[in-house]
């Protein structure tokens, strides 16, 4: 196996790779059915259980699921704080509408806020919550109806806390107030259940939490890059687990986890529901109909004295998947920047990216002087494989004169070749291994690249002004293909000439499949190519000095 043959085939096997990921972004999720008005009946529910005390909640028509039409905007209850401007439905407490005002849908409108949470298809997604008991009129599902005391709460500039009162009482004596706790600087909020029980009887009661949605589709997201929406949870055990959609459809979890959290997940952004630390809860997932999923929780239950209270608590967070914001708020959240299975690598070249914006305050440059610590770090073992490939190239007229002598026979053209490289002292091998040590560091940053959230919509210099989006005017990709052009002909050129063709295409075809990639993505690359070209072509004129020398 010689050198070119093994970039061949890793140049190949990326081609395959981009390929792939583009049919799973298209074909890989179930097709979603359209809305019926039958769906539109399906009332949202708990998960049913073996347990007695954990009824199934009967479906009103009178009360469908606001999820599925049109609210009036004079419905909902409207709260915004430095980070969150959000919809809160008096049906259930449940969150309907949630925008991110750090964040705008396009560079191009930046007045226009990101909306991560939505009421309606499509890409519709809720936040809900409730209670159960025996008797489920007893205590409010999240269909229930509650009472504010205000239509519109808002963060004043000198206050830190903003704390929204939902209530609903029935006719038997028990009262549940709902609380949302906001905090100024903070994507998480402080929810609380709590149960007031004035009856003579004791009260048995759970707490269930969940989110709802439908699969996504961002018209802004570049095609050729493909990545995860769907459900996750974590637990201490198994740490962080995927449940797509697909799984949902196929069978439901249900596994009681301590010290855990669930969430729903999309390229960037994010909403989890946190339990307290410690705290054991069953997780669920759900369908209903073919097209909108739920990944839940319910507590253990709880008995709550006559004539006393019980306050449920839990976490809430929606927001951006800021990997150091995730770390803080609980353990392993900051999973949820799903760097794949070389996380390990990964998360340290995050942090030393997110090192170096914090001195040159652009993550363009932050790539490029990242890119050129990685080049460092490697440069010794580039350096071996850079010389064994100038040794090589010394040979190629000699492995030519080898190739015409014996022609078709391989067997003893290979043994001649193995002769001439013990002669000489040259390892075939000696260009490709440090080149597969290398590859998980650059995989790794290439994933660091493709999921901070950091990188969304970041400007660099002149026309480059979203590293997240592909190049309007395909300059940098061209950049590229052009210095990946230059390295093939630094390379010795391979003894086939049908392979020399096909390794020589190789540039014009990567440089149509970047054309289409995130700009921060091909800028990386580019930076690299322009490294290893001066490495390669310094250590290559060095090494035809020496030999043009030692003929003297």
């Amino acid at each position: 196996m010689d050198n070119q043959r093994l970039i061949l085939f890793f140049s190949l096997a990326a081609v395959l790779f981009l390929i792939y990921e583009s049919w799973m972004q298209d074909y890989g999720q179930p097709t979603l059915a359209p809305v019926t008005q039958e769906q539109q009946q399906i009332a949202t529910a708990i998960p049913q259980t073996n347990q007695a005390d954990i009824p199934v909640i009967a479906t009103n028509a009178d009360t469908a699921d606001m999820s599925m039409s049109e609210p009036s905007n004079d419905r909902f209850i409207r709260v915004e704080t430095d980070l969150l401007k959000l919809d809160i439905s008096p049906r259930g407490g449940t969150i309907s509408n949630a925008w991110l005002l750090n964040y705008a849908i396009t560079p191009e409108k930046p007045e226009e806020r990101l909306q991560l949470l939505k009421a309606i298809p499509p890409n519709m997604f809720i936040i809900q919550s409730g209670l159960i008991s025996k008797d489920a009129a007893v205590l409010p599902t999240h269909e229930a109806v509650f009472q504010s005391t205000a239509a519109d709460y808002r963060l004043e500039e000198n206050a830190d806390r903003l704390e929204v009162v939902l209530t609903w009482r029935n006719d038997f004596g028990i009262e549940v107030q709902k609380h949302y706790i906001f905090n100024r600087g903070s994507y998480v909020v402080e929810m609380r259940q709590t149960v007031n029980n004035a009856t003579e009887a004791p009260l048995i009661a759970r707490e269930y939490n969940q989110l709802q949605r439908t699969d996504f589709t961002d018209l802004h997201e570049s095609r050729f890059v493909s990545n995860y929406t769907g459900g996750v949870y974590y637990s201490p055990e198994d740490k962080y687990k995927k449940v797509s959609f697909q799984e949902m459809s196929k069978g439901k979890l249900d596994r009681v986890v301590t010290d855990g959290w669930i969430a729903m997940i999309q390229h960037y952004f994010m909403a989890a529901w946190i339990p307290p630390r410690q705290a054991s809860e069953n997780f669920y997932t759900n369908v209903l109909g073919s097209s909108r999923y739920i990944i839940g929780k319910y507590s253990p239950v709880i008995t709550i004295a006559p004539k006393t209270s019980y306050t449920f608590e839990n976490q809430l967070f929606i927001g951006p998947k800021l990997q150091d914001t995730l770390s803080s708020v609980a353990p392993g959240l900051e999973l949820a920047v799903d760097y794949g299975w070389l996380t390990v690598i990964a998360q340290p070249i995050h942090w030393v990216l997110a090192s170096i914006h914090a001195v040159v305050g652009n993550w363009g440059w932050s790539i490029i002087f990242l890119t050129i610590l990685i080049k460092l770090a490697f440069y010794k073992l580039s350096e071996t494989s850079y010389k064994s490939m100038a040794n090589m190239r010394q040979l190629t007229p000699r492995m030519q004169a080898l190739k015409d002598r014996y022609g078709d026979d391989k067997q003893r053209l290979n043994q001649a070749m193995m002769e001439m490289y013990k002669t000489e002292k040259i390892n075939p091998l000696g260009g490709c291994l440090p080149i597969l040590i290398q590859i998980p560091v650059f995989i790794a940053l290439y994933w660091v690249l493709l999921e901070s959230v950091e990188m969304r919509q970041a400007p660099f210099v002149l026309w480059l002004n979203n590293l997240s989006a592909p190049d309007q005017y395909f300059v940098l990709p061209l950049i590229m293909g052009i210095s990946m052009f230059i390295q093939q002909k630094l390379n010795p050129a391979p003894p086939d000439p049908i392979q020399a063709k096909v390794m020589m295409s190789l540039p014009f075809v990567f440089t149509v499949f970047f054309a289409f990639f995130p700009s921060g993505l091909v800028l990386y690359w580019t930076v690299n190519n322009l490294l290893s070209i001066a490495q390669q072509w310094h250590i290559t004129r060095n090494i035809e000095r020496a030999a043009a020398k030692h003929k003297r």
